[in-house]
């Protein structure tokens, strides 16, 4: 990726932060990251420094299936399965009880998304999502670009990425505005004599800049403010 689109991209990382929420977390699969181990090992094999990494791994693996049939020896001599089956069998074991913690863990974090989401975060995340899009498709026509096909060459780069950084810059204040409104839902609601004065405000905003795309991610805030409202009125109708 070339320099000057370092840093566009809303990373994971940051996209948990802005939302206070593990959103578009994905079930770590413990035979993906082993294959992705496994590849790694393969290509340093196939460098020059292929014997030491050979040498390295198989001195490793000796070494440790070694005090493992020590530690057998020593502590539970009285099993008659041979190392080597016992080794396997534990390791199959420890895999899928790892496995089992990772899929737990990952539907009581899917659980905490699917509470909190609303349907203005969910609008924000696919917008994200189509932001990185584009600055993944810009990143895919550059190196076609570096392979020797000059045609393809973005005209007006620099205004691209300036609008670029406009957008990134919106939808982060467009996500923390979301997340300031969301986990403060109750005192909102508790105190809508403060928050009358805001949402006129926002709502000037709104109509103001209703044809920019800055008009378009704050019109989520005014809609969320809008949620807020409607909830309002529904709780005090059933009061």
């Amino acid at each position: 990726m070339r320099d000057d689109l370092q840093g566009l991209e809303i990373s994971q990382d940051e996209l948990q932060k802005l939302t206070n929420l593990p959103v578009n977390d994905r079930l770590l699969i413990i035979t993906n990251a082993l294959q992705k181990l496994a590849k790694v090992y393969i290509k340093k094999i196939q460098s020059s420094e292929g014997a030491t990494v050979i040498f390295i791994g198989f001195a490793t693996f000796v070494f440790s299936y070694l005090l493992f049939d020590i530690f057998l020896k020593i502590f539970v001599s009285w099993i008659e399965i041979p190392s080597w089956i016992l080794l396997i069998i534990l390791g199959v074991w420890v895999g899928g009880l790892t496995q089992t913690i990772l899929y737990l863990i990952w539907r009581s974090r899917s659980k905490i998304v699917k509470l909190n989401m609303t349907s203005s975060l969910r609008i924000l995340l696919n917008d994200v999502e189509r932001y990185n899009t584009v600055i993944r498709a810009i990143d895919i026509n550059d190196q076609i670009e570096e392979a020797g096909n000059p045609e393809v060459l973005i005209k007006e780069r620099e205004s691209v990425l300036a609008a670029l950084k406009l957008t990134k810059a919106d939808l982060v204040r467009a996500l923390k505005t979301e997340r300031i409104l969301r986990e403060n839902k109750s005192f909102i609601l508790s105190n809508t004599e403060l928050f009358v004065n805001n949402l006129a405000t926002l709502t000037a905003m709104q109509v103001n800049e209703q044809a920019t795309e800055h008009g378009r991610l704050l019109n989520e805030a005014l809609q969320i403010a809008l949620d807020v409202q409607d909830e309002m009125k529904r709780l005090q109708t059933q009061g």
